[in-house]
């Protein structure tokens, strides 16, 4: 069912993106696009996987509503954070900023240069580790992530099967503004907790 529904969203090579996305998921660190196609589950040819990514064309909206509508069974509970990918050899890297990092540094403080990402994933409420990434937004330099926050919550409400007039629980760490995050969210019905880093 899962892969039927993902298929739908390739509106263009649709095989040859869905295959691609198989090769992605199951293989280790590749060198190259080319590598990919070696994989058993890419049955084409290497040039399928360039054509796929320059041709094929994806429903993004549909795309990020698939995981959202899979949530109905479980608790209305989701996190939200900012990691950072770090690019400190990348002087070019286009919006690369500075970020805060717990065990990287960079003279001496607690930041590292890089690609900062809000994540907004859904959780279980069981003792194991797994979450459900639901969206995740690249910010630039500068962006406030109560605002990214607060925009990335909106849009999930949106996508949310009816919870039956229970409120979704949001949780944040440390690093967010419990003020301004509930001015943003202030008609919405959430129920927001800040956590502690």
């Amino acid at each position: 069912m899962f892969r039927q529904e993902l298929m739908g969203c390739f509106t263009r090579r649709p095989d040859a993106l869905f295959e691609l996305t198989d090769a992605v998921l199951a293989t280790g660190p590749v060198l190259s696009l080319p590598h990919l196609s070696l994989d058993p589950l890419h049955r084409r040819g290497h040039g399928s996987v360039y054509a796929a990514l320059a041709k094929g064309e994806i429903n993004t909206g549909a795309l990020r509503d698939m995981p959202a509508r899979r949530l109905d069974q479980r608790p209305a509970v989701f996190a939200l954070d900012v990691s950072c990918w770090a690019r400190g050899d990348a002087e070019c890297s286009p919006s690369r900023g500075f970020s805060y990092h717990p065990t990287r540094h960079s003279a001496g403080k607690p930041i590292i240069a890089g690609w900062a990402f809000s994540w907004l994933a859904g959780l279980e409420l069981t003792t194991n580790s797994w979450t459900a990434p639901l969206e995740v937004v690249r910010l630039l330099p500068g962006a406030s992530i109560n605002a990214a926050a607060a925009a990335q919550i909106l849009r999930l409400l949106s996508r949310l099967p009816d919870t039956s007039g229970r409120f979704p629980l949001f949780v944040f760490d440390g690093g967010y503004d419990p003020i301004r995050l509930a001015l943003a969210l202030v008609a919405t019905p959430v129920d927001q907790r800040a956590l502690g880093s």
